[in-house]
């Protein structure tokens, strides 16, 4: 799979959540440091989701969420914690996969990306990177990495919502240690 080719990303959230599994998540940030992970954990948020931030409408805050699949969402929570989302589907849609937590290669960091405001920090990843394409040259972007069988995919209940938790749209690598919560 191409992941420069944006077809990929148009697939609808519930499709592509376990999909990103097994992927590297790359950033080079200001200083010009690249820093990677294998993504281990996924929620996906679909328009007629009550918890998808896209469920309202278009506002000013959710405006990545309706461009075309391909694009990152990033939002704060909590006011201190940014949250890393891929927008997927076609545009005007509004659907995204939150990316939950990341295994970090050299194990050395093991829980410091377990978890979407750990990971965000970790990789730091800002309000800068809201709104743009996933891409080397916008220091953003996806590599293919390790390939799962289906066996190795847990779905579950997302988690931290009030409202859609009966959905089993939370995505995570069956016995991966960075997993944020089991």
């Amino acid at each position: 799979m191409n992941l420069a080719d944006r077809n990929f990303f148009k697939q609808n959230a519930t499709e592509l959540a376990p999909k990103l599994l097994g992927m590297t998540l790359c950033h080079v940030n200001s200083k010009g440091l690249r820093k990677t992970g294998i993504i281990v954990e996924t929620e996906a948020y679909m328009p007629d989701d009550p918890a998808c931030h896209a469920s309202r409408g278009k506002t000013k805050r959710t405006l990545p969420m309706f461009e075309e699949g391909g694009m990152s969402y990033v939002y704060l929570i909590y006011g201190m914690y940014y949250c890393f989302n891929i927008v997927s589907g076609e545009k005007d849609s509004g659907q995204a996969v939150l990316i939950r937590a990341l295994e970090i290669p050299d194990h050395s960091h093991a829980k410091e990306a377990a978890g979407p405001g750990k990971l965000c920090r970790y990789l730091e990843i800002t309000k800068e990177q809201n709104g743009i394409l996933l891409a080397k040259e916008n220091n953003l972007w996806l590599e293919n990495s390790v390939k799962l069988q289906p066996f190795e995919i847990i779905s579950a209940p997302r988690i931290g919502i009030s409202a859609g938790k009966e959905k089993l749209w939370r995505f995570y690598i069956k016995n991966n240690n960075s997993v944020s919560k089991k």
